[in-house]
């Protein structure tokens, strides 16, 4: 197999030279799980733009670790090992930067699926797991790699390859709330430099977490001054603002509802993609309650709506069906909705406001902290 090259493949390339010496090129070709660590860090220097990708790399990243702390890369008898507890590996993923709201998917089936998309012909899979224990292995025979009648094991390898990728995608978020802040100091000066910075952020290639945050910041300006009267009785009416609200950190595959909506009551949920059954899943578990979905695309509201409902007449059978879900869709946000939503924001003299919720939010889902911040 040939293996893709990227920035990061150097670093790659450099580790293992530095742990295997001449035989590190040898090995970098005949192990699948080092291949597929590669192409799984092509974002590294990237920018912060730039999607990351942790979830299947802490999965690997947890069960080698486990692996190398009981001293089995020394000792042996891996085989003879009862594994790991579920829990314990999913405690320890969120430890991890950029790993504070991981799920469990990824050590349970989706890293070890994709693995086998990207490696159709390996007999063997990564993460080997007991389903009545809930106890987890990494399969060893992909970390010893024989090469000149010797066996060399990569564990180590691995653990600081992945250290490093997620090293430089911190610093690259680090630069990218200074970037901000360098911003918040020159908007009155030169606010075209801020609206072109920020809709820089909104493209369809930028990351899952920086759309999610730059959408919230923009939404909830739009919708700040916007009125609504309500009440129990027609004399007895009440004037609020609708107010935004974030729900949490920012997660594209946590399943959990976005943003939310006071005094309406309205969902949000951002996503970035058109798979019918994740849509129909949040509406699932909001018991079909009305959901506004923000989507990560340029393709027109009508164009989104339109593949979702065809798709789920490919996969579902009963119109009736698909008709009660698709009524639970109650709007479409596109990228193209929020460019406008944005304008009408600036125009209403919350640009300020906007760039301030976008650092401020950033530095809560990055764990960002100032040199001079106190503890």
């Amino acid at each position: 197999m040939i293996i893709m090259e990227h920035q990061f493949t150097n670093t790659i390339e450099e580790i293992l030279k530095k742990h295997f010496g001449k035989n590190s090129t040898d090995i970098f070709e005949k192990s699948h799980l080092l291949q597929y660590i590669n192409l799984k860090t092509k974002s590294a220097n990237k920018g912060a733009k730039a999607r990351g990708s942790f979830a299947n790399l802490y999965a690997i990243y947890v069960v080698v670790e486990d692996y190398l702390t009981k001293g089995f890369d020394k000792k042996g008898n891996y085989s003879k090992y009862k594994g790991i507890e579920f829990t314990k590996l999913f405690k320890r993923q969120r430890e991890l930067p950029f790993g504070a709201k991981l799920q469990n998917h990824a050590l349970n089936n989706r890293m070890n699926s994709e693995f086998q998309k990207f490696f159709p012909s390996t007999e063997y899979t990564p993460i080997l797991r007991n389903l009545e224990t809930n106890r987890y292995w990494i399969n060893d025979s992909l970390i010893e790699i024989k090469v000149a009648e010797k066996v060399h094991n990569i564990a180590k390898a691995i653990i600081e390859i992945i250290d490093e990728y997620a090293k430089i995608k911190k610093g690259a978020f680090e630069q990218f709330v200074q970037s901000c802040l360098e911003l918040q100091e020159v908007q009155k000066k030169n606010p075209k430099e801020v609206k072109k910075f920020i809709f820089s952020l909104l493209a369809p290639n930028v990351d899952a977490r920086l759309f999610e945050i730059v959408s919230y910041a923009i939404l909830k300006f739009y919708y700040h001054d916007q009125k609504i009267y309500w009440g129990f009785e027609l004399d007895k009416l009440q004037k609020d603002n609708l107010v935004l609200y974030k729900t949490g950190r920012t997660n594209a595959n946590d399943g959990g509802i976005d943003f939310v909506m006071k005094p309406l009551g309205r969902f949000f949920q951002v996503t970035e993609t058109l798979d019918v059954k994740k849509y129909f899943l949040d509406i699932d578990k909001i018991h079909k309650f009305p959901i506004t979905f923000v989507v990560k695309s340029q393709d027109t509201r009508k164009n989104i709506l339109s593949t979702i409902k065809k798709n789920a007449l490919r996969i579902y059978s009963v119109k009736d069906v698909v008709k009660r879900y698709m009524s639970c869709i109650e709007e479409i946000i596109n990228i193209q909705c929020i460019y406008k939503c944005f304008l009408e924001a600036e125009k209403q003299g919350y640009l300020k406001d906007i760039l301030d919720e976008i650092i401020l939010q950033s530095k809560v889902e990055f764990n960002y902290q100032e040199d001079d911040d106190e503890d």
